[in-house]
């Protein structure tokens, strides 16, 4: 073939070959958003959120002196400003490719946590711990399986800035970016009373759509105002069960949250804490976010390894988490290792493993030694029917919390 027809071919070639993956350009396909906007600071959450006791032996639950309040007194939430965080939490633009969002990672149908043992970065490679469920982080003090973080605030830019999950780490190209994308003007004016966009109000706004996903109609919160007339025999089984001195899931698990950290959250919009190794992995966050570490709680080794690869938060101590809607957020545990709820149970029945900092929960009584709890097939059963019981289906299926794209 004559070589002047071969060098325009050759350069056409090498055109396409240096052609950006169009995966990663960026789009303009906009959310679709409801005329009226939705509701969201119009919730009032039954009165065990403020208070519950079990009586630990009998599994016999307690609210009395207590009244509903309503979500608004727990945050400052506004529809608007969780308009613009629902947008923010499913918008793929938050990531350096536009391939993931914080919804790629949490999923609604999966409680706001992730099928997967390991969620899918920006760039294909796996983060190193599951992903968290979500719902009722209003109710959190502390976040992370390391229990890191004291505040959702915090959190938020987190695995926006992450080098493996989003990829975004100069934050002031993230504001540009937004501010290139054309609904987000009218969404931050709608939210904030003008249209400046800034890394502090992405964090705001995504917060306060996290905190409003709140968790309190499933089968169990019915059970607490009727006395559990309407669990089955398995289930109520499986309640006191849990609450049992026998197993002492409750203790871990404990309040109307089924969490480490009980009551109300104390929520301070602005208020923002970062540890230093936070910072200095991230340096711009420290422009962006200057503050101190606070101290954070509710962690417990449980027994998972004699020797731990990962530490969790020092000496095999991960977070304990909520059980809420605990039957469709598996896998379990930091790294995904149980697959059921059957699994879970298995462990903490028979395969606690010895460990100098094994919580002394899981130990037999008098005795150094990892406990056994010897469970019938029929009593975890029970336990599985019980965490059923925890499940919220209408915050799976609220369109208000689903993906607007």
């Amino acid at each position: 073939m004559n070589s002047k027809l071969l060098f325009p071919i050759f350069c056409m070639l090498l055109l396409f070959a240096c052609e950006p993956d169009s995966s990663i350009l960026e789009t303009e396909e906009k959310p679709t958003l409801p005329s009226t906007v939705a509701q969201y600071d119009q919730v009032m959450m039954p009165a065990h959120f403020s208070f519950m006791s079990v009586n630990g032996s009998t599994g016999e639950v307690s609210t009395e002196g207590t009244s509903p309040i309503p979500l608004n007194a727990l945050d400052d939430i506004t529809n608007e400003k969780a308009t613009l965080g629902r947008v923010l939490f499913y918008d793929k633009k938050l990531s350096l490719t536009n391939r993931v969002s914080c919804g790629s990672c949490h999923d609604q149908k999966a409680g706001f946590a992730d099928s997967k043992a390991f969620s899918d970065g920006f760039n294909g490679q796996k983060t190193k711990r599951n992903s968290m469920a979500l719902a009722n982080s209003v109710y959190n003090n502390s976040f992370f399986w390391d229990s890191r973080t004291p505040d959702l605030n915090t959190l938020i830019l987190q695995p926006v800035v992450d080098h493996i999950e989003m990829g975004m780490e100069e934050l002031d190209k993230l504001n540009l970016k937004l501010e290139n994308t054309s609904y987000y003007g009218e969404l931050f004016e709608n939210a904030f009373g003008d249209d400046q966009i800034s890394s502090v109000r992405i964090s705001e706004a995504i917060a306060t759509f996290v905190n409003s996903m709140v968790s309190k109609d499933s089968k169990f919160d019915e059970g607490v105002a009727t006395n559990f007339e309407n669990f089955s025999a398995i289930e109520l089984a499986g309640k006191d069960l849990f609450f049992s001195a026998r197993t002492k899931c409750g203790t871990c698990h404990s309040g109307a949250n089924f969490i480490a950290n009980t009551g109300f959250a104390e929520i301070a919009v602005g208020l923002i804490h970062f540890s230093e190794e936070d910072m200095n992995a991230h340096p711009s966050l420290r422009d962006v976010f200057p503050g101190e570490y606070n101290q954070t709680v509710g962690t417990a080794n449980i027994g998972l390894d004699k020797q731990y690869a990962d530490q969790g938060r020092n000496d095999g101590k991960f977070k304990i988490p909520s059980l809420r809607n605990i039957a469709v957020t598996g896998p379990y545990m930091h790294d995904g290792r149980f697959a059921t709820l059957e699994d879970v149970i298995d462990h903490y029945d028979q395969n606690i493993q010895p460990h100098t900092h094994l919580d002394d929960k899981f130990l037999s009584a008098g005795s150094a030694n990892p406990q056994s709890l010897n469970l019938n097939e029929n009593e975890k059963q029970a336990l599985v029917a019980f965490l059923n019981t925890l499940t919220d289906d209408s915050l799976l299926t609220d369109d208000k919390f689903s993906n607007p794209f």
